[in-house]
């Protein structure tokens, strides 16, 4: 059973990114929890906490079909390389501001903006990449572990943040991540796996269209990006307005707010480990939805509830089932894709995945003041179980999946 849930541990390149790969995202949530309690710190303005998100996510959207492109002309890991180094430059430079108590709002915002126009280039290759350090039948459980690692950091990263931010304060958060870099840059050196790409006559844009051209003629294709941007879109702003729960709500400090992420990061891995364990099971597109469905019920139970333990609860429920939609429509789209079209095609689902989450804040940033948080996050949450409910009774392709 354990072998079967970690099996594409055995493969070297794998386990290198892996490592590398879960060393920088602890850092980066423990970023994402200080500069969103600074945010709130010094403006308390639940718009600006949007807007950052908005300012982070929009380049992703803007750009990941570009980086796309060019994940399949370039090698991947010169891309991911330059990205972080740009990443690792944003968050060293906001750490001086901290320090050295200069730091504005502006300058939070603008440095969130260059991180996302870094991760539209870094996004697509890491994606890309991963599928290849793996043999075909071991892609969905390297896949799940992937997003292992993603939520071992949300749940370690918060945590530490949230002792981080208590007792040494946001500067420290800062600097970690910066540090938390090193690691997979360390890892991108080490592997030995190199994508050579095809050279090609053609234009960026006529390299876009094939991307586009390839998404469309799949017949499943595009009701999984439909679902990934409506999914993002409703479900993300959630973690925005943590603070506004736990200053307004609660009425607690920062260790409440990194103990909230750190256990949806819990829910998480359990939601991970249960799609791994699986392995390349059937009627993946059935499962997807069930999880979504699950999702929409804990955003709106956690919207509702003013009892923090039960609110705790329904935050593990988030994690695990988000995450089990995450992974599996994932792994729907990796499989579907041809490795010399995986660029482009994961730069189409980054583009909907990723896009989502822009404009889902953007939107709830301009709603929640005139309607609050917890009106606007229920709302998101029924809206799930409705899509959910959408692609079971009416647009029955994805469930067959």
């Amino acid at each position: 059973m354990i072998r079967r849930v970690f099996k594409a541990f055995q493969y070297r390149d794998f386990r290198l990114m892996w490592i590398g790969a879960c060393t920088s995202s602890i850092g980066t949530w423990m970023q994402i929890v200080a500069q969103g309690w600074l945010i709130y710190r010094l403006s308390h303005s639940a718009f600006l906490l949007a807007l950052d998100q908005f300012l982070g996510g929009i380049p992703i959207f803007l750009f990941s079909l570009l980086g796309g492109v060019v994940a399949d002309r370039v090698e991947r890991r010169k891309i991911l390389l330059a990205s972080q180094y740009v990443q690792m430059t944003t968050a060293g430079l906001l750490t001086i501001l901290v320090a050295t108590g200069h730091v504005h709002v502006w300058h939070i915002l603008c440095l969130s903006f260059i991180s996302g126009f870094a991760q539209a280039f870094g996004g697509p290759a890491y994606q890309a990449l991963i599928p290849t350090l793996v043999e075909k039948e071991d892609m969905p459980n390297a896949i799940a572990l992937n997003s292992i690692q993603f939520n071992v950091a949300v749940m370690v990263g918060p945590a530490l943040a949230g002792q981080a931010l208590a007792k040494l304060g946001e500067k420290w958060c800062f600097g970690l991540n910066a540090l938390s870099f090193l690691a997979p840059i360390i890892s991108l050196s080490l592997i030995t796996a190199r994508f050579l790409p095809v050279k090609t006559t053609d234009s960026v844009l006529s390299s876009l269209k094939q991307g586009i051209r390839f998404t469309r003629k799949q017949s499943s294709m595009e009701a999984l990006i439909i679902l990934a941007f409506c999914m993002t879109g409703l479900s993300m702003p959630m973690r925005t307005y943590f603070p506004v729960f736990v200053k307004d709500i609660f009425h607690r400090g920062p260790e409440t707010y990194g103990n909230l992420l750190a256990l949806m990061g819990l829910g998480s891995i359990c939601g991970s480990l249960g799609i791994a364990s699986a392995g390349n099971f059937r009627k993946k597109g059935l499962v997807a939805l069930a999880a979504l469905i699950c999702l929409g019920v804990g955003i709106s139970g956690f919207a509702l509830s003013k009892y923090l333990p039960l609110s705790e609860s329904f935050l593990v429920l988030v994690g695990a089932s988000m995450m089990a939609v995450f992974a599996t429509v994932n792994s729907l789209v990796q499989l579907i894709t041809t490795n010399e079209m995986r660029g482009r095609v994961m730069s189409v689902y980054n583009f909907a995945f990723r896009g989502g989450m822009p404009m889902g804040n953007l939107l709830s940033g301009w709603l929640v003041p005139l309607f609050t948080a917890p009106v606007v996050l229920s709302v998101n949450g029924f809206a799930l179980i409705l899509l959910a409910l959408y692609f079971l009774l009416i647009q029955r392709k994805l469930a067959a999946l």
